[in-house]
């Protein structure tokens, strides 16, 4: 079967050392979001008086730009067209950096990324800001989380066990899937967490992320997915013995066999019915040996191109009752369309401070 493989473009990351609100080792559920600290910087001004342009471009990471996601997409492009007046075209991609330069370059008007991918827009360009983020389930950014997985095949987990718990001890030497290094649970989570648990050995206290992403050097061959599909499906059809992946990016393809969601040692299936690319993988199942918990993406604009009225119209839109109440924007869990958000959650408007730990995680 085809490996979902990506040639890391730029690695830039310096030397880690978690700071501040670092994660937990790895082989059990970190107990605090990768996020949350105090911050002191000051927000940004929204400064374009005129949206360039005559339609407002949205550019889609991989993970969101499948067929089966087509209208949840046109969803939030309805949202913003009823907010400001002006048509919107949808970019879908294949690479984490194209929507990230198309944000940064003006080329794309918004985007929805991840923590880490809005962090490195924001690098290129300080006039790329977030609009808005999901909330937890208790509508507040109190919870506003998802989770960032290692996962094994199901059959081999036992190889992941130390004195009856799930250990990451013996992943070196195995072959890694990470999604991007662009990606925050996908990369820089998984190897903050790995770093943090290695480094604590004598072994390993000089272990980079540049060793981590080297095939022959700590892995013995590492694959980047490109999406959180591809890095799950590199893990399903035996090109990988490990991989990174989110449970909200391969929810609406597998179901729980076991366990409790987001909890080490949960089973997890690949529904019998699976869309692209798991259709390669049905029923599969995997474990989830390593949880951590993530800051939510957020939806982000480039505000050299996207004018302060109209940045103001679609926070205001995005963060309504109306936009909270459509069951296409947030979905039921028993319902069968396929959304990106979960009934119960609401998008809040956050600035760019509230994303410094996932900067933090760099360092």
């Amino acid at each position: 079967m085809k490996k979902f493989t990506l040639i890391a473009l730029v690695m830039t990351l310096l030397l880690s050392t978690l700071a501040g609100c670092g994660v937990a080792a790895s082989n059990q559920e970190n107990t605090t979001i990768a996020g949350q600290a105090e911050t002191t910087v000051a927000p940004t001004t929204v400064a374009a008086s005129t949206t360039k342009g005559d339609e407002i471009i949205i550019a889609w990471y991989p993970n969101e730009s499948g067929e089966e996601l087509s209208e949840a997409r046109e969803q939030i492009g309805a949202i913003i067209e009823k907010a400001t007046g002006m048509k919107v075209k949808h970019q879908t991609t294949t690479d984490y950096l194209i929507a990230i330069e198309a944000l940064a370059a003006g080329t794309a008007h918004i985007a929805f990324t991840g923590g880490e991918g809005y962090v490195q827009a924001h690098d290129k360009n300080p006039s790329v800001l977030p609009l808005v983020t999901n909330s937890g389930a208790s509508g507040t950014l109190d919870d506003a989380k998802y989770y960032s997985w290692l996962n094994v095949a199901k059959g081999s987990e036992t190889q992941y066990m130390k004195d009856g718990k799930y250990s990451i001890d013996n992943i070196v030497g195995k072959k890694f899937s990470f999604v991007s290094n662009s990606s925050t649970s996908g990369f820089k989570v998984p190897s903050a967490d790995i770093l943090s648990h290695f480094n604590q050995m004598d072994a390993y206290k000089n272990l980079t992320r540049e060793d981590l992403i080297e095939s022959g050097t700590f892995f013995s061959e590492v694959l980047f997915g490109g999406s959180h599909q591809g890095s799950a499906v590199n893990l399903l059809n035996g090109s990988a013995d490990i991989a990174a992946f989110c449970d909200t990016c391969v929810s609406n393809y597998v179901e729980l066999v076991s366990g409790e969601l987001n909890t080490v040692g949960s089973v997890v299936k690949v529904k019998d019915d699976a869309a692209e690319p798991f259709n390669t993988v049905l029923g599969k199942e995997f474990v989830v040996i390593s949880v951590t918990p993530v800051l939510n993406g957020p939806i982000i604009a480039n505000t050299e191109v996207l004018s302060a009225e109209h940045f103001k119209a679609i926070q205001d839109a995005l963060t309504s009752d109306e936009t909270t109440n459509n069951p296409k924007i947030f979905v039921a869990k028993d319902s069968e369309f396929k959304g990106l958000w979960k009934a119960g959650e609401r998008f809040l408007a956050v600035e760019d401070a509230w994303y410094n730990p996932i900067r933090e995680l760099g360092k």
